[in-house]
């Protein structure tokens, strides 16, 4: 039995056969440049991200990749896919900021739009639990619209990201 996948990146495995496997595979695709994040720092200690990519590098994922790739219409420019955030600092905005940081990033590297998969929470009982690809809540927020159901919970969500010039 693997150990997780890395569910967006398109070169990754899609179980592996260890945490070590699986963290050192993830390490040469950021060294490569294959992977970007929004990183949040508490000084010198990374408590969080938010990992973004362009739609060369990542694809939707395993879980409602069927269903989304029969109702795409527009391919987007960019991806965000995942976020992390240390127990010990969770509800305190740090996936907001990463959020935010990653925007900043897109919209540094050119802006297009921008596409994500969050998690309609409410009239549900999530208290604790770890959203890993964000809440619908926090992308309607920063202008993100809904545009299609993919699974129970999840949303397609997009926002065009006009470039920094």
């Amino acid at each position: 039995m693997g150990v997780g996948v890395m569910g967006f990146q398109k070169s990754c495995s899609p179980n592996y056969d260890s945490v070590d496997e699986k963290r050192e595979h993830k390490r040469r695709l950021v060294q490569l440049g294959e992977a970007q994040a929004a990183v949040v720092f508490d000084h010198d200690l990374a408590v969080g991200w938010c990992q973004f990519g362009q739609s060369r590098d990542l694809s939707p994922s395993r879980k409602f990749r069927r269903r989304y790739l029969a109702e795409l219409v527009t391919v987007p420019d960019w991806h965000i896919t995942c976020f992390f955030v240390d127990r010990d600092f969770r509800g305190q905005g740090v996936a907001s900021h990463a959020l935010d940081g990653a925007l900043s990033l897109i919209a540094q590297s050119g802006g297009g739009l921008v596409e994500a998969y969050p998690e309609a929470v409410e009239g549900r009982s999530v208290k604790g639990t770890f959203i890993p690809l964000g809440t619908v809540t926090m992308f309607e927020r920063r202008g993100f619209a809904r545009q299609r159901q993919v699974a129970l919970h999840h949303w397609v969500m997009t926002k065009t990201v006009e470039p920094i010039v």
